[in-house]
């Protein structure tokens, strides 16, 4: 990781906006890329989650104004295409095709520069910039937390369709982890299970409302089991991806998936939002690299569950997710650590990607210097 300067962000099309970006995270996401575990170019602009002031817009541009604050969907959509129109935006079949889906700074995510810069060029500009309230400015680091991490959290909740009063675990207490244990008590689950070996990220759950499994306790399935009378759980969350590791440090793609399957009662739902690559160049082993895994469907099958995966839809809930925001009704950035210029992001993602103590979550605010 390095700080270079690079041309300005540019129209390019009438669709356009260019965003001075004020506010732009560090993402777990981007550790992937950051580990050389994904296809992505040196020389490649990444960040994903993005708040900032718009400076310029194209000709077609019709609702977004210059000085408007906004926040951007970490996922790109046209808009118009089939799944835009029904709401999959994180699927879009026009903004990186024949892939569906596009994202900003990702490898295999488009041609699109990503916001850990001064300025970003925001396509389809209408459709993806969410205009932010005038508490935008004080409340930045909550409002930051819309482009990314809060919605796939929510969006873990739901695609385990969750539903109140139901008991849930949360494999994870990376920023997604914390925000899908928060977003299933903000919508009423009665026992909300967050598994992880930092006990630094355990007590951060806990503020957000999570009863802390550590595996350095033993086996997580059981512990729970245990605390819930032998059932297990109505619903399950993986938030922590292919890159998942044992107790003893060793690396196990299928780990939280399998364990998911054994901890959710019979007929129960899982969302998978921690990410799993068709590649993983790399992986120690052939099954692993081409994106395999030995998952245990045999017990999942045999138990009626179901399971909902992909990236968050995050227009789907953003809207929403910042009136919680703006009327006191949610703060995520209770989870941020720091908050640093870029010229401090080579230091800060050593750190983040060392899990060091003290590292939750790092935004980056370019006009710090």
């Amino acid at each position: 990781m390095s700080v270079d300067e690079v041309p300005d962000a540019r129209i390019e099309k009438p669709t356009d906006a260019v965003v001075k970006i004020t506010a732009t995270n560090i993402c777990g996401s981007d550790l992937h890329m950051y580990e050389g575990r994904t296809s992505l170019g040196a020389g490649s602009i990444i960040g994903h989650e993005n708040v900032g002031e718009v400076v310029e817009t194209g000709p077609g541009v019709y609702s977004v104004q210059v000085g408007d604050r906004v926040a951007l969907p970490f996922n790109i959509g046209c808009g118009f295409c089939d799944n835009c129109t029904t709401g999959l935006t994180a699927f879009c079949l026009t903004a990186n095709p024949p892939t569906a889906g596009a994202a900003y700074g990702y490898a295999e995510m488009g041609p699109y520069n990503g916001g850990q810069a001064e300025y970003l060029r925001v396509p389809f500009a209408d459709f993806n910039a969410l205009q932010l309230p005038e508490d935008s400015v004080d409340r930045e680091n909550d409002y930051v937390m819309l482009t990314d991490i809060f919605p796939t959290g929510w969006h873990g909740t739901r695609l385990a369709k969750l539903q109140a009063g139901e008991t849930i675990a949360v494999y994870g207490a990376g920023p997604v982890g914390l925000m899908a244990a928060y977003s299933a008590d903000i919508q009423g689950a009665s026992q909300i299970f967050v598994i992880d070996h930092l006990a630094e990220r355990l007590a951060l759950a806990e503020q957000f409302g999570a009863t802390a499994i550590s595996t350095a306790d033993g086996d997580p399935v059981e512990q729970i089991k245990g605390l819930t009378g032998g059932v297990g759980v109505d619903r399950g969350v993986e938030a922590v991806g292919y890159q998942a590791h044992d107790s003893s440090g060793v690396e196990r793609s299928n780990l939280t998936m399998n364990a998911l399957v054994n901890v959710v009662k019979p007929t129960g739902g899982i969302g998978v939002v921690g990410v799993f690559l068709p590649e993983d160049p790399g992986a120690k082993d052939e099954m692993t690299r081409n994106g395999h895994m030995n998952f245990d469907f045999g017990k999942f099958f045999f138990k009626g569950q179901t399971i909902g995966t992909g990236q968050a839809n995050v227009k789907a809930y953003n809207r929403q997710l910042r009136d919680l925001i703006h009327r006191g009704k949610a703060t995520p950035s209770r989870l941020v650590s720091h908050n640093l210029g870029l010229a401090d992001a080579p230091e800060a993602y050593q750190h983040f990607d060392a899990r060091d103590t003290g590292w939750t979550k790092v935004v980056l605010n370019p006009t710090r210097g």
